[in-house]
């Protein structure tokens, strides 16, 4: 198979092994980026178009890893390829998970390097194929976002107008609707794709120390600050920061975003001295943040300035006509995963997960289709669905509400009533304040 001329940033301290890469890639006449650094593999992608990096793992001050996690977050489409002198277990399951394809063992033959990359860019061209052949046919498949309802079309149009702006954004829905996807299509089909995107889980670190995670700190600033650190907001320079579960921020935090918003400025903790700085800043809840703004737990100001441009995303059971997109697109992407093919789905199976309300909307639907391409032989049948999807359910909301969102709900209640003393709140529910705070996420 005749290999294309495509772009490969090969990263090793080694120069020897740098060299014999560079020999082997140009026989297979590929054009090639060489880094002994992690830092010089970051500057080269920053400035250049790659099509797959190589890294080794075993690196002085930066390691393969950090590579990989740094080229996932802000180069996702890149497919990231390990080579590595100490191979293990442990390696492998690191290195997947911080989001390589792969890794070759040392010492490796020039036939197998090429058998490697020839399968993941090939397989990358494949997707980008599909990619092009379904939005040229006008189907389903929008920016990494499946529907083929009025809703989807209208979400896509406001994604469309703001990709290309800092406009900021504020997307609200329940969970499971898919408000990082959306967030993170506003940031890489706009202008500032090739900047960092990172994400914020405003209730997954601790209240404590958010406000310092955001904005970093000075030495000395407080007790163990022992050296300068700068904050997710430095990271963030240029590109999109993206605050999910901004409704969890505390008052202090929200004051900060309130400057950052206003003069596009930001103050690290214990430091005198205000630096400029130009972020997108994408915001997303599950809360009701207008209730909380008449409690006195969100500032009525942030809001506004947070809600230039408001996205609703909408309930699955709200948007039936999603579903069978969705359900193709799932069962797709589980084929390739669990190495099956050309599954198919019985009329009457295919009718209960359309009526089923997916109270987990999209995450949910995701999970059910996963389960069953598992279960399932050839077909997904009746057989295979749970009891629980095939009774025929009301269409009174409430009835239906999950049980998280009445508990979260009744304990934002008891928070208002006590004015968001959260220790009041824990001794009334009779729960530590650490199980609250779960709770509320």
């Amino acid at each position: 198979m005749k290999l294309k001329k495509e772009n490969i940033l090969i990263v090793d301290d080694n120069y020897d092994m740098l060299e014999l890469l560079q020999r082997h890639l140009k026989t297979f006449h590929f054009h090639t980026y060489k880094a002994s650094s992690v830092s010089e593999a970051i500057e080269v992608l920053k400035s250049s178009k790659i099509d797959l990096i190589i890294t080794d793992l075993q690196m002085p001050e930066i390691n393969g890893i950090e590579l990989i996690k740094y080229a996932e977050e802000h180069f996702p489409s890149i497919p990231k390829l390990v080579i590595t002198g100490f191979p293990s277990v442990d390696t492998a399951i690191n290195a997947v998970k911080s989001g390589a394809i792969d890794y070759l063992s040392k010492p490796f033959t020039r036939d197998e390097l090429r058998k490697a990359i020839d399968n993941y860019l090939n397989n990358k061209q494949e997707i980008k194929s599909e990619t092009i052949e379904n939005q040229s046919n006008s189907e389903n498949f929008s920016m990494g976002i499946v529907g083929n309802s009025e809703e989807h079309y209208q979400l896509i149009d406001v994604i469309k107008r703001v990709k290309d702006n800092r406009v900021t954004v504020l997307i609200e829905g329940e969970s499971g609707t898919g408000k990082e996807l959306i967030a993170r299509a506003i940031h890489y089909q706009g202008l500032f794709a090739n900047n960092p995107f990172i994400t914020v889980n405003c209730g997954g670190i601790p209240e404590t120390l958010l406000e310092s995670e955001l904005f970093g700190y000075v030495k000395g600033a407080f007790t163990g600050a022992n050296e300068t650190k700068k904050g997710l907001f430095h990271a963030a320079e240029g590109g999109t920061i993206f605050l999910d579960e901004i409704g969890n921020a505390s008052l202090a935090v929200q004051s900060r975003l309130l400057r950052v918003l206003q003069e596009k400025e930001i103050t690290m903790v214990g430091a005198l001295i205000a630096e400029k700085i130009e972020v997108r800043i994408i915001s997303a809840t599950n809360s009701n943040l207008q209730n909380m703004i008449k409690n006195g737990t969100f500032r009525e100001d942030l809001y506004y300035r947070l809600n230039v441009v408001n996205i609703e995303t909408i309930p699955l059971r709200n948007r039936k006509a999603d579903i069978l997109p969705l359900l193709q697109t799932f069962i797709h992407k589980y084929e390739k995963e669990y190495n099956k093919s050309n599954i198919t789905i019985t009329p009457k199976a295919l009718e209960i997960l359309t009526r089923h309300y997916w109270p987990g909307n999209v995450r949910e639907l995701e999970n059910m289709v996963q389960r069953l391409i598992i279960l399932c032989d050839h077909e997904i049948d009746v057989s295979l669905i749970p009891n629980q999807l095939k009774y025929k359910q009301p269409d009174d909301d409430f009835s239906l509400k999950p049980l998280s969102e009445i508990e979260k709900s009744y304990i934002l209640k008891v928070l208002a009533a006590v004015h968001n003393n959260k220790t009041k709140a824990a001794e009334i529910l009779q729960i530590d304040r650490k199980t609250l705070r779960q709770k509320l996420l």
